[in-house]
């Protein structure tokens, strides 16, 4: 826990790894599928800050840290991108990262990916299809965790809170990544939503980015809590909402203003 909290407090810091326990070939520290937005609503130029932060993050040396500090050594991976549905074209397999030659081999995968937009925000499906990857991919973890990423709420699909609900029942942990550089006309106040309505689970967090220059080390920073363990600390980023908001919010405003 004290290496896990080194790695938040400094970016550059040398830790030693845990002693790696004898495991069989599925038991890994953590299954993480990662569960990228790549709907309308966001522009080419975010599109483009999206994928170069979680590429550099999965080969940023604190990434690795965490991940070898582990008491198995290694996590499983997994990612897709979606929007009104999850883009098949756009899957990368799960793959064991113990290494830093196995996190580039899973980084070059993604930045070779194109990079496809699409109608629609299915926050519902997209966690629906998380957790199924993670019922069916063969590994054995104690933390099985769903990080979505996204800039405005659920409009299509199932209600977001039954998809969440299904999925923390299942024992997995939803993290969210709400990106609020430009504010959807349907709800600006998009990280309150993503707290009330999308995480869930033990330690589930919230780590909002606001401007975009934050992408990069937003999403290094929610990949090493995520692999650690940790939360983070006090502050906006961690705070929940005072006044709930309301889950249809999306479908809502897509009743009263379709469109044409």
């Amino acid at each position: 826990m004290l290496a896990a909290l080194a790695l938040i407090l400094c970016t550059s810091c040398e830790l030693p790894a845990a002693p790696i326990t004898a495991v069989d070939a599925g038991s890994v520290d953590v299954e993480l599928v990662l569960a990228v937005d790549v709907s309308s609503s966001m522009d080419e130029g975010e599109f483009a800050l999206q994928r170069a932060g979680y590429v550099k993050a999965l080969r940023h040396p604190d990434f690795i840290t965490a991940v070898q500090s582990g008491v198995r050594g290694r996590i499983a991976v997994t990612y897709f991108e979606w929007a009104g549905s999850v883009l098949q074209d756009s899957i990368i397999p799960w793959q064991i990262i113990d290494s830093p030659e196995s996190a580039d081999d899973f980084a070059d995968k993604l930045a070779q990916r194109p990079i496809v937009g699409s109608g629609g925000t299915s926050i519902s499906n997209a966690v629906a299809f998380g957790a199924d990857l993670l019922e069916q991919n063969g590994f054995r973890a104690e933390k099985k965790v769903i990080d979505i990423s996204g800039d405005g709420p659920n409009n299509t699909g199932a209600p977001v809170e039954v998809a969440r609900n299904n999925a923390v029942a299942n024992g997995i942990v939803i993290n969210g990544l709400p990106i609020l550089i430009h504010p959807t006309e349907t709800l600006e106040g998009i990280d309150r939503y993503y707290a009330d309505c999308v995480t869930g689970g033990p330690g589930s967090f919230v780590l909002p980015v606001h401007v975009a220059s934050e992408f990069v080390t937003a999403i290094r920073r929610k990949l090493v809590l995520e692999i650690s363990g940790l939360t983070p600390g006090p502050g906006p980023a961690a705070l929940k909402p005072v006044n709930l908001v309301k889950c249809m919010v999306g479908e809502n405003y897509r009743l009263v203003y379709p469109k044409p």
